[in-house]
C-alpha cells in the first residue's frame, strides 16, 4: 500500500489540510480524542484538496462522501463486500480472541479465533487480517471496525514506523495491496448488529480452551 503523504480534516480540532501525521501540527492532533471526526489520507496534495473541496461544498455530507455512517446494505445491493470485525483480550494482555462476519450478496460467513496471551490491539489487527485472507472474489471492500487503532493506522498509512505489533501491520498492509478497500469507524457497544456478533465471537474465543500461541506477541519488561 502507498503511503499517505498529504491528509485532509473535514471535521477535527481545526480542518485543513495537512503535510505530516503526528506531533502538534499534524493531522493526528486535530482528529485524536475528536468526536466525530472526519478525515482522509491521500499520495498527493492535489488529491486532497479535491477531496476536501468537494466534501466541503454547500449541501454536501462529509458523513455521505467519506462514508463516516455508509449504509451496509446498499453496499450490498451495489455488489461490494462487507466486512464487519472486532477483537479482544481478557486482561490486555491475557487470553484473546478476534471475530468477523463477511457478507457478499446472499453469502454469510463468520470467522473466530482465539490465543493463549495476546493483547486488544493485536486481536483488531488480526480479525482484519483473517477477514482478508478469506475473501476469494475481486470486489470492493468496506470493512467496519470499532478500533481506532486500526483506523487510523490505515489512514496514516501503514508502516509509517508502527513498532508495536510491526509483524501483524506488514501483513494487513500486503493484504490490502492492490485491494478497493475503505475501512470505516463504527462505535462499539451501540447496538449494531454484526458489530455485537463480533464482539461475541471474539470473546468466546477468547474463553476458550488449548488456545493457540500468538507467535507474535512480545511481553513488556515492567520496571
Amino acid at each position: 500500500m502507498t503511503k499517505a503523504r498529504f491528509y485532509a480534516v473535514i471535521r477535527g480540532r481545526k480542518p485543513g489540510i495537512y503535510t505530516v501525521w503526528g506531533g502538534p501540527d499534524g493531522a493526528e492532533s486535530q482528529i485524536s480524542g475528536y468526536r466525530g471526526a472526519v478525515y482522509k489520507g491521500f499520495v498527493t496534495r492535489a488529491d486532497a484538496e479535491q477531496w476536501y473541496s468537494a466534501v466541503s461544498a454547500p449541501g454536501q455530507s462529509p458523513g455521505v462522501e467519506l462514508g463516516e455512517n455508509p449504509d451496509p446494505a446498499a453496499a450490498l445491493a451495489a455488489g461490494k463486500i462487507v466486512i464487519y470485525t472486532d477483537g479482544a483480550a481478557i486482561g490486555n494482555p491475557g487470553p484473546g480472541g478476534y471475530g468477523a462476519v463477511l457478507l457478499y450478496g446472499p453469502h454469510r460467513k463468520e470467522l473466530s479465533g482465539g490465543f493463549a496471551r495476546t493483547t486488544n490491539n493485536r486481536m483488531e489487527l488480526m480479525a482484519c487480517i483473517a477477514a482478508l485472507q478469506a475473501i476469494k472474489v475481486a470486489k470492493p471492500i468496506l470493512l467496519f471496525t470499532d478500533s481506532e487503532y486500526v483506523v487510523e493506522g490505515f489512514t496514516g498509512g501503514i508502516g509509517r514506523g508502527w513498532r508495536k505489533n510491526a509483524d501483524l501491520w506488514r501483513h494487513f498492509g500486503a493484504l490490502c495491496d492492490d485491494l478497493d478497500i475503505d475501512i470505516i469507524w463504527v462505535k462499539g457497544h451501540a447496538g449494531n448488529p454484526e458489530n455485537e456478533r463480533c464482539h461475541a465471537l471474539s470473546f468466546q474465543a477468547a474463553s476458550g480452551k488449548d488456545l493457540a500461541i500468538d507467535g507474535g506477541f512480545v511481553e513488556e519488561t515492567k520496571w
